[in-house]
């Protein structure tokens, strides 16, 4: 991964590939941001100016390369937009500063080193920085020749004071989020051929290894006998049978330690069974397990942290195709807590492996549990493909998701659980369906999940569906492919319940 260390040099005297500096949106045109002085300065005082020749006007993600006059030890500046300047004395936007950071370390991907000249004023802004230019860095070339482009090797971070504790500590965080997240984008990138449950279910163990996590793994013949028929009714019709993984990362003392559980989505390829997917569908759908992938990633992000939480975390691992063991629409599951599933729709399946992890994780009575999942293509209907819904058998908890997302710069949007909608997945033949009404079918889905989470226990519901992977360009830090959605979200969700914030 890219390297990041922290600098008091000044920009003109540092020596890199490239100094980055940022630009912001003025009322007569760019306007260098603050940390760029040294390469204003360089430029007589006019780089603003020169921008402006060059097209450039400050807006955010903006990226504008030019040679470094005399005076630089770096051979080129490049100048990324940052948007609206904040107020007199306001701090910077840390999204801004993010997606700013995430822009400049694509542009200069293959190159060595870069001096990032960016505004770091405070430590959360200097996080920002070097979480942006860190997960911006990410390419994924495990399946490429020789001639695949490496990232960013290094990203200096020029002003963040690297013998202040609170800098160090905004770094070490940065590095931990950023490793974490691009351990899942690999994972959601890795071909199905190669990930399937029970590799799944072995990179996970060497996680485990490497962090001293508890790990647990239940392979076909457990999860026969132990009556998981959701995740076996999934996974039947497969070469490669499922697996359900319990890690558990245990940083809570005393009797007060909160308990959060997460529960993902390990579906490691969705061809829709016999339900099957018409031609166009198929191409991304080894990104089915990107909300496994975001649980693995958290608890072990909560153990490099040394966060005071207990976290544990499922992963419901199968892989649904057609075949002749396959499921069939008609057939009748007898799920992990008990009740009857019809299946109408083997393309539903998500919620079938979704619902036997829901319940094994609410036997351990945790203070609170989160699923997440790629769960219905209705949800990013209604959200598009940046935004994940938050749904929850407590308003106050989908509230308190719903804001902590937006702390640490993801979007995702608080959806209801309309009681009216249930009533369409009754079934004459057994407990539950696993479809209702097609319109409304990501509420619809949340509802069904519901009815597995144990009595009492506070639940939210992550749909990922759009935002997990990016079939369009890249943008800010975000790359093309599996984006690691709602790790961050959920490792700062797991850093307030250990301070006693939000469980």
């Amino acid at each position: 991964m890219t390297a990041l260390t922290l600098s008091t040099s000044s920009a003109a005297a540092l020596r890199a590939d490239a100094v980055v500096v940022g630009v912001t949106k003025g009322a007569k045109g760019p306007e260098v941001a603050a940390g760029a002085e040294a390469v204003d300065q360089a430029f007589a005082g006019r780089l603003a100016a020169t921008l402006e020749t060059l097209g450039a006007s400050g807006a955010e993600g903006e990226v504008t390369k030019l040679p470094a006059p005399d005076g630089l030890k770096s051979p080129v500046v490049l100048a990324v937009g940052l948007g609206e300047a904040p107020a007199d004395g306001a701090a910077y936007d840390t999204e801004a500063l993010r997606k700013a950071a995430g822009a400049a370390a694509r542009a200069l991907s293959g190159s060595k080193k870069a001096a990032y000249a960016l505004p770091v004023q405070d430590a959360d802004a200097a996080q920002a920085v070097a979480e942006g230019a860190l997960l911006g860095a990410y390419v994924y070339t495990a399946y490429q020749s020789s001639n695949g482009k490496a990232p960013l090797a290094e990203v200096a971070l020029l002003g963040a004071k690297p013998r202040d504790k609170a800098y160090k500590a905004a770094a070490e965080r940065a590095a931990v989020i950023a490793a974490e997240v691009n351990r899942a984008r690999d994972l959601i990138n890795m071909p199905p051929n190669d990930l399937h449950p029970k590799s799944f279910a072995a990179l996970a163990q060497e996680a485990a290894k490497e962090h001293g996590l508890k790990i647990e793994v239940l392979d076909e013949k457990a999860l026969v006998k132990g009556g998981y028929g959701g995740i076996m009714g999934v996974g039947q019709g497969s070469a490669n049978p499922p697996r359900l993984v319990k890690i558990a990362y245990t940083g809570g003392k005393g009797r007060g330690a909160k308990h959060l559980a997460l529960v993902g989505k390990g579906i490691t390829y969705d061809s829709g069974g016999i339900s099957l997917k018409p031609a166009g569908h198929n191409e991304t759908m080894k990104c089915d397990m990107s909300g496994a992938a975001a649980v693995l990633s958290t608890v072990v992000a909560a153990a490099r942290l040394g966060l005071p939480v207990n976290v544990t975390g499922w992963l419901a691992l199968a892989e649904n195709m057609p075949s002749g063991s396959a499921a069939r629409p008609g057939d009748v599951l007898k799920m992990y807590s008990g009740k009857t599933v019809e299946v109408l729709n083997t393309d539903a399946e998500g919620r079938l492996v979704m619902a036997d992890a829901l319940t094994r994780a609410s036997e351990e009575k945790p203070d609170a549990i989160i699923d997440v999942a790629t769960l219905t293509g209705a949800m990013v209907l209604a959200l598009g493909n940046r935004i994940f819904g938050v749904m929850a058998n407590d308003d106050a908890f989908r509230t308190a998701l719903h804001e902590t997302a937006t702390e640490v710069g993801e979007q995702s949007w608080p959806m209801p659980l309309p009681t009216d909608l249930r009533k369409a997945m009754d079934s004459p033949t057994a407990d539950i369906a696993n479809m209702g009404e097609r319109m409304g079918g990501g509420l619809a889905a949340g509802l069904f999940l519901k009815e597995f989470v144990g009595e009492g226990i506070t639940w939210a519901h992550l749909d990922i569906a759009g935002p997990a992977f990016n079939e369009s360009g890249p943008f800010g830090y975000t790359p093309k492919g599996g984006t690691g959605s709602a790790i961050r979200t959920l490792v700062r969700v797991a850093e307030k319940a250990g301070e006693g914030e939000l469980l």
